[in-house]
């Protein structure tokens, strides 16, 4: 079995390291200090199974296996704080083990892992990944895309607007875009709904953004925004922000 090792601190590394050594079967492909590494790492070297820490800088475990969606492998999660144990299996993670890792107890997850992959239990989806990312009654903070070979964390401020398009959304940010396949109903349940409205069927705008109103036409309007960009928006919408802003 190909095994990634993700986390931060170089002695639970190795101390993982050691132990997993012992265990007849396992190979460890590759090891990662922070989730960007871990992201790249596991797209290089192609683990079937991977021990992620949950707490990192930068990017946390359920980040990083949100960035990987569909490509994500087998996961056994380790972290010293068992308040994560619950996100933890929804996000259908093999095990969860508490540092310090004791032998048997990793023994038995790496055979659970081994039969996961001998009945070719299916991964969770991106969708699954993205929610459990997000600590329960939160909503998100800040936007993970991967672009071009980069990935981008992007804070909710900086967010202008989002725009549907196909399969995809596209995030404005100061005149630049990014996309990240999406949809739009899917973000807008996890967006706070008193800082972006859905003015559209295909737009969803910062409110922070908005300069002013203009009428169209018959039930229709524009969103104009600070730097002068105009959004279409639906009587619906146009509802939805009257409310909001008074």
């Amino acid at each position: 079995m190909r095994v990634l090792i993700v986390d931060d601190e170089t002695l639970a590394r190795s101390i993982l390291r050691e132990h997993l050594a012992k265990i007849a079967g396992v190979e460890i492909v590759g090891e990662a200090a922070n989730g960007f590494e871990a992201v790249k790492l596991a797209e290089e070297v192609n683990p079937e199974l991977v021990f992620l820490d949950i707490q990192m800088p930068k990017l946390s475990g359920f980040e990083v296996l949100e960035l990987l969606g569909e490509r994500a492998p087998s996961v056994i999660f380790t972290t010293a704080y068992d308040e994560f144990a619950l996100r933890a299996f929804e996000v259908h993670a093999v095990d969860y083990l508490l540092k310090p890792v004791e032998p048997p107890r990793l023994a038995a997850a790496v055979e659970r892992a081994a039969e996961r992959l001998r009945n070719k239990t299916p991964a969770p989806s991106a969708h699954d990944l993205a929610v459990s990312a997000r600590p329960p009654g939160r909503t998100l903070e800040r936007i993970l895309i991967r672009h071009e070979g980069r990935v981008h964390v992007l804070p909710l401020e900086r967010i202008d607007f989002i725009e549907a398009q196909d399969d995809y959304l596209s995030f404005s940010c100061g005149g630049k875009r990014l996309r990240k396949q999406q949809t739009m109903a899917d973000l807008e349940s996890q967006l706070d709904a008193t800082r972006f409205v859905r003015i559209h069927r295909s737009f969803i705008l910062n409110v922070e953004r908005l300069a002013r109103i203009d009428l169209y036409g018959k039930d229709s309007w524009l969103a104009i925004c600070n730097d002068g960009t105009k959004l279409p928006m639906s009587r619906t919408g146009h509802a939805k922000l009257k409310e909001l802003i008074g």
